[in-house]
């Protein structure tokens, strides 16, 4: 299997940032660590092994980014700044990191976002933000509206990274719509240990996409199904082929 490591300056965040690639080409995934992550938990819990198959015979090509949700979400102190903070990786990630994603892919085609826990958070942040950019999120034991980091602050960053809120808000002419219907949308949870917050995090986004009528696939995995990376293995490679399947 290919493996390339990259350290290059981000001017959204006025530092180096580190991703690794693994794998020569099929569709761009860019995976999202856990909580407060790096780009390298993804080799070293096993998921870059649980994928080989898919890496190896060119089906997709892993892209894992670093985190640094301990500066800006799970960061103590003002909830202003701590949003800005949130909104300066986003644009990392979207205005720096997917440009290169795309010149190292290669293929032209759109991205998948994908992570597990706080990974789910923002690979749906970057999707439901950017359906131009992604035509696909699988989202694993996520929770994705902003209470949990924020409380009852809101401003209008808090707003554009609360995809919950910002689904719920759309208004019903609005041309993301039409982008989100022609778009792969797994959001998934177990039932089990350590998975209740999340849970009810990923009812409230279901509720939001049907309120909207946005076609999504929402998982609830059974009670012995817990908040850990042996069940994500499962997850991701039960509904990797589904994505890579060009049949909306």
């Amino acid at each position: 299997m290919k493996v390339e490591y990259y350290k290059e300056y981000s001017f959204s965040l006025a530092r180096d940032m580190e991703f690794k690639v693994f794998g020569r080409g099929g569709k761009p995934v860019l995976a999202v660590p856990c909580q407060a992550g790096r780009f390298y938990d993804w080799e070293n819990f096993g998921m870059v092994e649980t994928l080989r198959e898919f890496l190896e015979t060119g089906q997709i090509q892993l892209f894992c980014v670093d985190s640094i949700d301990n500066e800006t979400l799970f960061a103590p102190g003002d909830p202003a700044q701590r949003a800005r903070g949130q909104e300066a990786y986003y644009h990392y990630v979207i205005d720096e990191l997917v440009p290169r994603i795309q010149t190292i892919n290669g293929t032209g085609r759109k991205l998948l976002a994908t992570g597990c826990s706080m990974g789910a958070y923002h690979a749906a942040n970057f999707f439901f933000r950017r359906p131009d950019i992604f035509d696909s999120v699988i989202a694993l034991s996520g929770i994705y509206d902003t209470h949990e980091f924020f409380g009852d602050y809101m401003d209008d960053l808090v707003y554009a990274n609360d995809p919950c809120a910002c689904v719920r808000g759309m208004p019903w002419d609005h041309p993301y719509r039409e982008l989100y219907a022609n778009s792969k949308i797994i959001l998934c949870v177990g039932q089990g240990d350590w998975e209740g917050p999340l849970l009810e995090g990923t009812r409230r986004m279901n509720a939001a996409l049907q309120q909207k009528g946005i076609p999504a696939w929402v998982d609830y995995w059974g009670h012995d199904v817990s908040h850990d990376w042996p069940w994500w293995k499962k997850q991701l490679v039960y509904f990797l082929p589904y994505v890579l399947n060009d049949i909306v």
